[in-house]
């Protein structure tokens, strides 16, 4: 047996991390003793832990799914009948089933909602076994990876008889003034004794700066047996408010006390900010206008899979930050606990959606996307049980959170013909449809109204204050449905020639890009149009599945690779989305790839006078190029519907491009030199301790320091006991090296590494050895 000594602090809302020594068995289990039980760590994916095989599904990235079983064995520390104890998982993919001591808990189908049971009647001071039973065995369920297992955190919950309900503190700013800010905060709180109660709900907000900034001490008579209700008021002078640029946040607690004993406290950061969404201005952010440069996100990240730690999220949303995006949406379901914590904390705009289908199973593409037969396995099988209480769960869990600024309740659900259909496919423009015009057999769209209704009512339970939205990629047939009408704002998925029409047709309707390419026109059709308010561009980061054929295991959609480094047409969307001074150099060997930005180049090398295709990505006025110091002409730094480039025959040597503010002066530049051959390589980490995680690149380099995107290497990592390679990734989509090994190989001259200290190894000095094929090894020191 694992033992878990368990101590819980009133300092952390009564919530212990319980990621620890869990055990984890694949397959079947008909006989615990005999089960072949391995030590692990949660969040933990066990998809991403197999072989790659064409024989599994390319929508989920041809990786496997299955059955599996976690248990954990743990005591627990002052240990009292009169205490409720609580289990709450972040999500388990999926169809899982929990026992404690051999009592059924409860199953929940959805793996991406939270869920938490009583463990109360059933718990004892020692030796208790809690058991997770996961049914993934419909590997090809999803048009993109989920994950396998108990692939987020997991808490253990020790209450006193008083305390606040799950997700039972919601609060809200009904009124935002320059001097002013009203803050207010309903609360559900259970008593679970047989006495009525007087208690004092004690509050405080405090500023960054550990100053209170406003207080109150509220009496409330608590019944017993059930859950009481109160709603609280306060006020804060001078509200600093939450954005984007400023994402200032409070810290609120609240003390439920009885009779000077404290019974509970919780908290929370919150953020006070304002928004609204107009049918012809767009989005107003705390009274100012602004655009919603947004892109989509899945969950997974490469090498980890599903199961990210939260500092991989955080360098990932850094990235982004420089981009100079200012929202996410969280496609197409709920995500991590903490990424919604990073995005009030770093300053993201939130959509927050709950479901990719509804009653109706989509197409599930095995051997490719479009190619051969589809699976149609999937969510929708418990949709009509679950579905309501999904985005329940999904609204309550994260209401507080100032980053989210509307609910969807669902992704493309009227993709055309995937599954509904309507006669209008037979006419018109469909730019995402499904075989060919209408299909008669398949289910009418009428109904999508009716359940749209539905959600919205499930969501506004719950939350009033955000909108209710839904991506929608056949708006089309949508538009002879009450579909739209019962939306609060209306996303359009690759419809950016519909806006003017749709506007003009549906003067009331609020419409914003919820999912585009990245083609130029697509982000001029949100910049010349003052009623459009956002655009989503899909995708940020390459993810698993959504893949082509085998041996593909990845779309390739991203604009940042499957190890978080962004590709050339990252600065691209920089030039249209930062305000920092851009110049960056890209190179095509034709017009075509140049002006589609398909096949950029970022190393100029070539055979003496090839014709090279040399573009400039950049937000400066004017930008000039210079091939071996001589100058070969200034351009107008504004794309005006088109690409900025030079034709170029190639000689060997360095390439500048510099880039001037309307004054004439020199803001930005941009080198490349043609590369030599491959001498070194470069160790690029940082030391910031989250999670206990260390990301390191490696960077292959000739003696000048430039990369080497043509000779691959072998990379192994030896680390010492304490340390553990998690990952890692090359950003290849065609790669299938086990992700679990210590060794991988470079694509295009990088590798990135993802590393796990223990507590232990924290308090040493310790140093990790580096071995590229070819080179001397390098030590990498890690101090404590």
């Amino acid at each position: 047996m694992i033992s878990f000594p368990l101590a819980i602090s009133a300092q952390e809302n009564n919530k212990l991390l319980f990621n620890d020594s869990w055990q984890f068995h694949m397959g079947e289990l008909t006989n615990k003793s005999d089960a072949n039980w391995k030590n692990v760590s949660i969040p933990h994916d066990w998809s991403i832990q197999s072989d790659f095989d064409s024989r599994w599904a390319s929508g989920t990235g041809f990786l496997p799914g299955g059955i599996a079983y976690y248990k954990k064995s743990f005591d627990v520390q002052n240990y009292s009948p009169n205490k409720k104890y609580s289990i709450y998982f972040d999500g388990v993919y999926k169809n899982s089933e929990v026992w404690i001591n051999g009592h059924f808990l409860g199953k929940r189908p959805n793996g991406f909602i939270p869920f938490q049971y009583d463990l109360t009647p059933y718990l004892k001071e020692k030796e208790n076994e809690i058991l997770v039973k996961c049914d993934h065995t419909d590997y090809a369920d999803s048009r993109y990876y989920t994950g396998s297992g108990i692939f987020r955190n997991v808490y253990l919950i020790q209450q006193n008889p008083i305390h606040f309900s799950q997700w039972g503190v919601f609060v809200t700013t009904p009124k935002i003034e320059k001097d002013e800010a009203e803050i207010n905060i309903q609360l559900e709180i259970e008593n679970l004794t047989d006495q009525v109660s007087g208690s004092d709900i004690i509050t405080s907000i405090r500023n960054d700066k550990g100053e209170k900034v406003a207080t109150g001490t509220f009496s409330l008579q608590l019944y017993p047996n059930r859950e009481n209700y109160i709603e609280l008021h306060l006020k804060i002078d001078n509200p600093e408010l939450w954005e984007p640029n400023a994402p200032n946040l409070y810290d609120l607690d609240v003390r439920i006390e009885v009779d000077g004993k404290l019974m509970e406290l919780w908290s929370d950061k919150i953020g006070i900010r304002d928004f609204k969404f107009d049918a012809n201005k767009g989005f107003f952010l705390n009274g100012k206008n602004m655009l919603i440069k947004g892109v989509c996100i899945h969950h997974d990240a490469g090498a980890l899979g599903a199961a990210v730690p939260k500092k991989v999220w955080k360098e990932r949303l850094k990235t982004l930050k420089e981009l100079g995006a200012n929202a996410i949406r969280m496609s197409h379901y709920p995500h991590q606990d903490y990424l919604y914590d990073l995005a009030d904390e770093m300053g993201f705009l939130v959509q927050d959606e709950a479901f990719d289908e509804w009653e109706f199973g989509k197409n599930k593409w095995i051997e490719g996307w479009n190619v051969g037969t589809p699976g149609k396995d999937g969510s929708h099988k418990d949709f009509e049980k679950w579905g309501a209480i999904d985005v329940e769960d999904m609204v309550r869990r994260n209401r507080n959170h100032p980053s989210i600024i509307m609910w969807s309740i669902g992704n493309e659900i009227d993709y055309p013909n995937d599954p509904y259909t309507h006669p209008i496919l037979d006419e018109g423009r469909n730019p995402q449809i499904y075989g060919k015009g209408h299909m008669p057999d398949h289910p009418p769209v009428d109904q999508l109204g009716k359940i749209a209704n539905e959600l919205s009512m499930a969501a506004k339970k719950f939350d009033t204050t955000r909108p209710i939205t839904a991506a929608l990629a056949g708006v089309t047939m949508s538009n002879f449905t009450a579909y739209p009408e019962i939306l609060d704002i209306v996303g359009y998925n690759y419809q950016e020639f519909r806006y003017e029409e749709d506007h003009a047709k549906y003067p009331n309707r609020i419409i914003y890009g919820s999912e585009n390419g990245d083609a130029l026109s697509a982000w001029n059709a949100v910049k010349d149009n003052d009623f459009i308010a956002s655009q989503f561009l899909w995708t940020a980061f390459d993810f698993i599945g959504e893949a082509g054929k085998w041996p593909y295991r990845s779309s390739g959609a991203g604009i940042i690779d499957l190890a978080g480094k962004p590709k050339p047409d990252f600065y691209f969307r920089k030039s249209l989305w930062s305000d920092a001074p851009l110049v960056f150099i890209g190179i095509a060997d034709n017009e075509e790839d140049v002006t589609k930005r398909r096949h950029i180049s970022t190393t100029w090398s070539g055979a003496e006078n090839d014709l090279k295709y040399v573009s400039a990505y950049t937000n400066a006025d004017t930008v000039e190029l210079f091939l071996n110091n001589k100058s070969l002409g200034k351009k107008k730094g504004e794309y005006d519907g088109n690409m900025i480039f030079w034709k170029v025959p190639f000689k060997s040597g360095e390439l500048l491009l510099k880039g001037y503010n309307k004054q004439g002066k020199e803001v930005a530049t941009h080198k490349l030199r043609t590369p030599e051959s491959i001498t070194d390589f470069k160790l690029i980490y940082n030391k910031e301790n989250v999670d206990n995680i260390l990301i390191v690149d490696i960077e292959l380099i000739d003696k000048n320091g430039s990369l080497i995107i043509n000779d691959d290497r072998s990379v192994t990592f030896k680390v010492p006991t304490g340390i553990k390679v998690l990952g890692l990734e090359s950003g290849d989509l065609k790669s299938h090296e086990d992700y679990q090994s210590n060794q991988r190989i470079t694509y295009q001259g990088k590798l990135r590494a993802y590393l796990k200290l223990s507590e232990s190894i924290q308090q040493k000095d310790v140093s990790i050895t580096v071995k590229v094929q070819g080179m001397n090894e390098k030590k990498l020191a890690y101090n404590k």
